[in-house]
């Protein structure tokens, strides 16, 4: 039998599995959702039992603040799920588990040719050759818009190659002739903010490798909280709360506060189900700046931990998510951007509406444009250094509790101190 759980009731479960005798092939898996993930894997799990008959899958569904927060501290520890849905590949890389020793040498080859793309982002370093996980989406950032109101106001949708400055200008003109509160939001995340920083000119790392928080992340931080004084932005949603803790945007979005939201690819299902009724809406191509325009890669992983009972099972589980017609199903049903490049190449036929479709087109189309900057921030080990800070500082900024240039010292500090407090 398969379970789908939420994490209140996770320690209960836990307790009775222990004073009943857990089966030896059980497999714990953590995952969170951002549409129907983890319901989506708790169908494909069952077809895994029965082709590998006494295993059980038990599938703990948790928030995503549950695997930012306290997934890191079970893995500490030394327990934690056996596999679990990650987002952050690159921190968590220390507990990994390396599949390539549990798996046949046709398995291992299929995962390194297919997700060669990202595989790099689990690893620890350039020396590193584990194969860890594989990406259970691609992520993309981009802009929804709001285009029932561009149409109420009748201002002209920016296109292709329209600047952030442009994209403000014209959200502006739509939320005043429309009497919408705000024009623009961004969830407030240093993630969803490091293609605006990349755009006007922020290089993310020196030449010597070293992370750094120069003039072009200064720039882009500078109009950012500019904007929010202006009131063009929504200051309670990076003011609003406090250090690093992320928010998204997504409800100002849906009740028709904002005209414009910036959020990512993950929030196709959420928005097609709670918005297309609404009013219209649309992704936009990856807004430009100075230095070009991007957006930020991202995803989320399902990996398995050396702190693992079941090794072998959570190898094999791993890659039975791989195949090529799991995969392709799996990206199909949750409406999500491939990491697997012989699916990619064959195309997904997503089971979603026409708006949501294109949406999803609208993001691999802004794939390729991605900068080099953007990828190899994905991939830094200690991104987070950079993410975390930057939602903090930035956001005392947008509350008023410190100046821009106070908050870009303080986070050019954070970001020093927190690098080499993770490197020892």
């Amino acid at each position: 039998m398969m379970s789908i759980r939420s994490l209140p009731a996770l320690a209960a479960v836990t307790a009775l599995a222990l004073s009943a005798g857990a089966l030896a092939a059980d497999l714990r898996v953590q995952c969170y959702s951002d549409g129907n993930e983890c319901e989506v894997l708790g169908d494909l799990a069952k077809r895994f039992e029965t082709e590998n008959a006494g295993t059980k899958v038990l599938i703990d569904q948790v928030p995503f603040k549950a695997v930012v927060e306290t997934l890191p501290v079970q893995l500490a520890a030394g327990q934690g799920p056996d596999i679990a849905r990650v987002a952050d590949l690159g921190g968590l890389s220390k507990y990994y588990l390396d599949l390539a020793p549990l798996l046949p040498a046709a398995s291992v080859k299929h995962l390194q040719d297919n997700f060669a793309s990202s595989l790099n982002w689990f690893r620890a370093g350039p020396a590193d050759k584990g194969v860890y996980g594989l990406m259970s989406q691609l992520t993309v950032t981009g802009a929804y818009v709001n285009k029932t109101l561009f149409e109420q106001a009748k201002v002209a949708i920016p296109g292709a190659g329209a600047t952030w400055d442009q994209w403000m200008e014209a959200a502006s003109k739509v939320a005043q002739a429309t009497k919408t509160p705000f024009a623009m939001a961004m969830d407030r995340s240093g993630h969803r903010f490091a293609p605006l920083a990349v755009a006007y000119g922020a290089k993310i790392f020196d030449p010597a490798g070293k992370p750094v928080i120069d003039a072009g992340y200064q720039a882009a931080a500078r109009k950012f909280v500019d904007w929010h004084k202006a009131g063009l932005m929504p200051k309670e949603v990076w003011g609003g709360v406090g250090g690093s803790q992320y928010r998204d945007a997504f409800e100002e979005f849906a009740n028709g506060r904002v005209v414009v939201y910036y959020s990512g690819s993950w929030q196709v299902k959420r928005m097609d189900a709670q918005v297309t009724k609404a009013f219209d809406w649309g992704v936009a191509a990856a807004p430009c700046g100075p230095a070009g325009c991007t957006a930020m890669p991202g995803g989320a992983a399902y990996v398995a931990f050396k702190s693992s009972k079941q090794p072998a099972e959570a190898a094999k589980f791993i890659a039975f998510l791989a195949r090529d017609a799991i995969y392709r199903e799996m990206m199909a049903r949750t409406d999500n951007i491939p990491a697997h490049l012989e699916v990619a190449k064959a195309g997904v036929v997503y089971n979603a509406s026409p708006v949501a479709k294109a949406a999803l087109n609208s993001f691999v189309a802004d794939v390729p444009k991605i900068a080099k900057a953007n990828f190899e921030l994905q991939g830094y080990r200690y991104n987070r250094a950079f993410f975390l800070p930057t939602a903090q500082r930035l956001g005392q900024a947008v509350a008023g509790e410190m100046s821009t240039d106070d908050a870009l010292k303080r986070l050019a500090m954070d970001l020093d101190e927190q690098v080499a407090a993770a490197s020892k």
